[in-house]
């Protein structure tokens, strides 16, 4: 696995409306990344990985899942199912609406 570094600026336009529709008042999810902005940058990670190979899933958004599966007390499979299927999380970890997120054995 390699890492290909990213910089996200926020959640995508869509995300963030239909997010903002969906939870007016706002959840966990949608607050810490309102007030903390990106927690983890995948720039933090570089040394983890070599330079050649199939490109990592984003190592600061899995950081920024395993909070949330803590926070949540979410088993692996339940915290990828997060990932894919709800809109808060998507919002925190700057996915579009159709990401498909990643296989739970990731977390393990």
């Amino acid at each position: 696995m390699s890492l290909h570094a990213r910089q996200v600026d926020g959640a995508p336009e869509e995300t963030a409306r239909v997010a903002r529709a969906a939870f007016p008042k706002g959840s966990l999810a949608m607050r810490i990344r309102d007030e903390l902005g990106e927690l983890f940058q995948d720039s933090d990670f570089a040394g983890l990985y070599p330079s050649r190979g199939k490109p990592a899933w984003s190592p600061g958004r899995l950081a920024l899942v395993s909070v949330m599966q803590f926070a949540e007390g979410l088993s692996d499979r339940q915290a990828a199912d997060a990932v894919r299927g709800r809109l808060d999380w998507k919002y925190l970890l700057g996915l579009e609406l159709a990401d498909p997120g990643f296989d739970h054995s990731v977390l393990t």
